[in-house]
């Protein structure tokens, strides 16, 4: 699997990390700190085809246009935003993978 984990509140991404850490298991995070060449790095290391990345975690605001993470197949929004548009934006993130895979 490769797991896209949505989060509003940074401290819970922090605690997800952790938590990752400790089971061994790699992930990213993009949360809006990064510059656009280290949060390109981290997406284009995600979508790579042989790509150990288990999961990125991502703030619901933290990206916007041009973020593909397409090669995803599950994703978990772990607390809804206040603003429907942002949880919207977030699923888009990978709904073209999700409409090919389900509905062939």
């Amino acid at each position: 699997h490769r797991v896209l984990i949505f989060s509003q509140f940074l401290d819970q991404l922090t605690i997800l990390e952790d938590f990752l850490a400790g089971l061994g298991m790699r992930h990213e995070r993009l949360d809006g700190s990064q510059s656009s060449m280290e949060k390109q790095k981290k997406i284009d290391a995600f979508n790579a085809p042989d790509s150990d990345i288990f999961a990125m975690l991502l703030s619901t605001r933290a990206g916007g246009v041009g973020i593909n993470l397409a090669t995803a197949d599950t994703v978990i929004i772990l607390d809804p935003d206040w603003n429907p548009h942002q949880d919207i934006q977030a699923l888009s993130r990978i709904y073209e993978r999700i409409v090919r895979k389900v509905f062939g």
